[in-house]
């Protein structure tokens, strides 16, 4: 019985198990291919250190050449929820921004939000704005477009 053969199968098992326990991560799978071509290797009575060699070239490869390919593809998509969607989005002042007054009121998406300008100057009412940041419960806002309307 070749014990090599054994060896690179079970590092092969070994590798894949350890991927398999870490889904989307891409940590092992390249090792798995290095010891598979190294098992043939043995099954065809290279010399341990051409099987080792064989390891670490075929190994090296794969991770270089499909790891950013296979990136792409695995690595999924993120969808802004909640307070991350707000960022950037776009509404209407509904009530006149003044920090000084501390008053203010801004429509994003069928909601009302506190408002405040993040320059401090003061926005007028139906003025077209872009969230910049949100601190509580209060959404500080630019001016994207001047007043809408009558």
């Amino acid at each position: 019985m070749n014990w090599e053969v054994i060896g690179w199968f079970c590092l092969m098992v070994g590798f894949l198990i350890v991927e398999a326990s870490c889904p989307f991560h891409l940590v092992s799978l390249w090792f798995a291919g290095g010891s598979l071509l190294a098992m043939i290797a043995a099954l065809l009575d290279a010399g341990v250190g051409l099987q080792v060699g064989l390891f670490a070239v075929v190994s090296v490869v794969l991770l270089a050449a499909l790891r950013p390919f296979l990136k792409k593809f695995i690595t999924p998509k993120l969808v802004k929820t909640n307070i991350d969607a707000i960022i950037g989005a776009e509404g209407y002042v509904t009530a006149a921004i003044d920090n000084l007054a501390a008053t203010g009121q801004v429509k994003l998406g069928g909601m009302e939000w506190t408002a405040r300008s993040s320059a401090g100057d003061a926005i007028a009412a139906g003025t077209l704005v872009k969230v910049d940041k949100i601190e509580g419960v209060k959404v500080f806002v630019t001016p994207v477009r001047e007043k809408v309307g009558n």
